[in-house]
């Protein structure tokens, strides 16, 4: 009984209002802080869990993304425009050549520009039998030509050799000029797109890739340069030569051709232009062509105001195929892709 007189006194403290004076005033002020902070910390623990969700949520969608990309691109082989953009940004290699990683938007963009300008500008249907062929011919042809690419770029690191922007501009300025003037950039740039799709930072990408890969086979090939400097003084020593039964002499290393009348401005490695100069009946020196085929030596048949006609001698350049051909053989050219025979 007492007990329970007790308890009942003690509730009924406990109830009474106490009265806030200067000097309770901090006591009570400890109470509403203290029942305050039971919420408090209930609410930074679900913040820390929200941003531990946040982050798995992020790996895992990462992850799963990966996984997509490398399935459209690998065992599926996606070559849609799309996908090519995302190789643009995600740079993923399509084969490596001499431990040297070949790009897949280095493929990808060879591959669309070349069914871009089939399919516009030669209506082929790929949907039909015929079309399926072309496509897998389209498709190895722009992995050789991207695997050569890599490689040049693998040797032109060794050889300390690279291409400014401005042998890049300059090459794009001797390609604009024609035999009824030269043509604005704009004009030049709109037939890029339209017959290869491709975008003015895109073409002249792609043009750095083709003059490295000429300069490197040019600076490979020391047994190609010297085969053209014996012929040279050959032929200065014998200017009367007859260049066909010469050109024959020299077997494989050389092919013999012949103009025809052409515009002395021709895009032909810049061929005519030195043609031009010469007089009827002379012979060139050895000249590098600008297309990266070969060294030549030409003579001058015939002149008018505008045009020449001239015979030649190529020798063509062969270091470069060659060495391709023997990593291929000796298994250090690895495709990440399989293509298809025809």
């Amino acid at each position: 009984m007492k007990k329970l007189i007790n308890k009942l006194r003690k509730k009924s403290e406990d109830n009474t209002p106490t009265r806030i004076t200067t000097d309770t005033v901090a006591e009570h002020r400890e109470k509403i802080l203290a029942g305050g902070r039971k919420y408090k910390y209930p609410i930074q623990y679900a913040k820390h869990k929200l941003v531990i969700n946040a982050i798995i949520i992020s790996i895992v969608a990462i992850l799963v993304s990966a996984v997509v990309i490398w399935w459209q691109l690998y065992p599926k082989q996606n070559t849609s425009q799309f996908m090519y953009r995302v190789t643009e940004v995600i740079p993923v290699p399509v084969a490596k050549v001499d431990g040297h990683q070949v790009l897949y938007s280095d493929y990808l963009m060879k591959y669309t520009s070349s069914i871009y300008y089939l399919e516009n500008k030669e209506q082929v249907n790929f949907k039909t039998e015929d079309g399926a062929r072309r496509i897998l011919y389209i498709k190895q042809q722009a992995m050789d030509d991207a695997i050569a690419d890599g490689y040049a770029e693998k040797l032109a690191k060794d050889l300390k050799l690279s291409v400014s922007d401005s042998e890049v501009e300059g090459f794009i300025l001797e390609q604009r000029k024609t035999p009824d003037g030269e043509i604005s950039e704009q004009t030049y740039n709109s037939v890029i797109f339209d017959h290869f799709g491709w975008s003015p930072d895109e073409y002249r990408y792609a043009m750095g890739k083709k003059i490295l890969r000429q300069k490197v086979a040019y600076k490979i090939d020391d047994e190609a340069l010297k085969v053209a400097n014996d012929l040279s003084s050959q032929l200065a020593n014998k200017p009367d030569s007859d260049f066909k039964s010469t050109a024959g002499n020299l077997g494989d290393r050389a092919t013999y051709g012949s103009s025809g009348w052409v515009s002395k401005n021709n895009q032909d490695g810049g061929l005519s232009a030195v043609a031009s100069k010469l007089k009827v009946g002379s012979t060139s020196g050895v000249i590098k062509s600008s297309l990266g085929d070969g060294y030549y030596i030409i003579r001058l048949l015939k002149v008018n105001d505008e045009q020449v006609d001239y015979e030649y001698i190529k020798i063509a350049l062969a270091k470069f195929d060659s060495q391709l051909k023997e990593l291929e053989k000796s298994g250090k050219i690895v495709k990440y892709i399989e293509i298809p025979k025809e």
